[in-house]
Parts: structure tokens; C-alpha cells; sequence
């Protein structure tokens, strides 16, 4: 699967474990940080983010208009804003300062969702989670993997397909495929000649 994007970036969780390691708390904050945005503007909020902050500690101390302005160049920069200090306070008083590994601690935090859960044990302790966002769902139905309606549909359907040791794999490629190859809004599209 990886000679169809070798050519492209990755997606932007292994670009910061690359530049950065392999930090749970880092790729929990990227990813939140990336809900509804695109990579290239989520990179530098999230440099300029963990120059401040590193730690829950750090992320809360800062005042909520300091993290607005911080995150302001995304959508949704007052509702992420929340979401970080949200999550923050959540794993001081509950984890001990900690990005815990199970999944259902992990979806008790505030804002993290299937998508976000899935990505933060995939890239940060290493479980056996296939990550379904857009894209992934969109290219999975394009290249006719599977029939699904929803995100949550495609989990489950492309867990039947692929086995477990490539399910990290499967949403790393699709979404750099997604992002780069089959972009939404292309007149035509290029998914089968990348293939060649």
C-alpha cells in the first residue's frame, strides 16, 4: 500500500511522532487541534502550541484567551480552545496527568470521539485500531472496499478486510491519498491512475 503515496507528506500524527516522538499527549492535543482542519494549517498551530505548552500542566496554566490566540488560524478556534483546557483538567484530576490507553477512557474525555480514540492508541501505544475519518471512509467507498453509509459502517467493514498488523497502516495511506490523490471538488479524478 505505501508505493501509491510515497511520493506525498504524511499524514500530519507521523509527521509530528518523526519531528517529535512518540508523546500520547502530543498526538491526543494534534488531533483535537486537527478536528475540521486541514493539516497544512494545523502543523504550525500545533508548533506554535507545544512551544508553550507540553503538559497538561503547562496547557492549563495558559488563560483561555492566550490558547484562543494561539489556535485562532483554525475553525472553531473557541470551541478547540475549550476542548484543550477540558481535556487538560480531565487528565490532571482523573489520570493523574496522563493520556490513558483503554478505550473507554479515552472516550470519556471531553471532545474525543471514535476517530480521535482509534488514532491516539494506533500511534501512541501501539493497539490494534483502525482510524476512520473522511477520507478514509470517502476512498474505501470510491475504490468500491466497501458500501457504507458512515464512518462507523467503514470501521467495521474494513476491519474484515485487512488484518490487524495493517490497520494502522490502512488509515495512514488512505488519508494522504485522500488529501493528496483524491481531493474533494477534482473534476476528474486520479485514484486508479495512481495505482500504475
Amino acid at each position: 500500500m505505501g508505493r501509491v503515496v510515497k511520493n506525498y507528506p504524511p499524514p500530519l500524527s507521523v509527521q509530528l511522532i518523526d519531528e517529535y516522538g512518540r508523546d500520547p499527549f502530543l498526538i491526543l492535543i494534534s488531533c483535537l487541534l486537527s478536528l475540521r482542519a486541514r493539516d497544512t494549517m494545523t502543523y504550525p498551530v500545533f508548533k506554535k502550541l507545544w512551544e508553550r505548552a507540553k503538559t497538561p500542566q503547562e496547557l492549563v496554566a495558559l488563560s483561555r484567551e492566550e490558547l484562543e490566540a494561539l489556535v485562532r488560524p483554525l475553525g472553531f478556534f473557541r470551541q478547540k480552545a475549550r476542548v484543550l483546557h477540558a481535556v487538560s483538567i480531565a487528565l490532571l484530576q482523573d489520570h493523574e496527568g496522563l493520556v490513558p490507553q483503554g478505550e473507554a477512557e479515552l472516550l470519556s474525555l471531553p471532545g474525543v470521539g471514535r476517530k480521535t480514540m482509534a488514532l491516539v492508541r494506533a500511534e501512541a501505544f501501539f493497539k490494534a485500531e483502525l482510524c476512520v475519518d473522511t477520507h478514509v471512509h470517502r476512498i474505501a467507498n470510491h475504490l468500491g472496499l466497501v458500501e457504507t453509509k458512515t464512518v462507523e459502517e467503514t470501521e467495521r467493514a474494513l476491519k474484515n478486510i485487512f488484518p490487524r498488523e495493517r490497520w494502522a497502516e490502512v488509515n495512514r495511506v488512505f488519508v494522504v491519498w485522500g488529501q493528496q490523490v483524491c481531493r474533494v471538488g477534482r473534476k476528474r479524478c486520479v485514484c486508479f491512475e495512481a495505482l500504475t
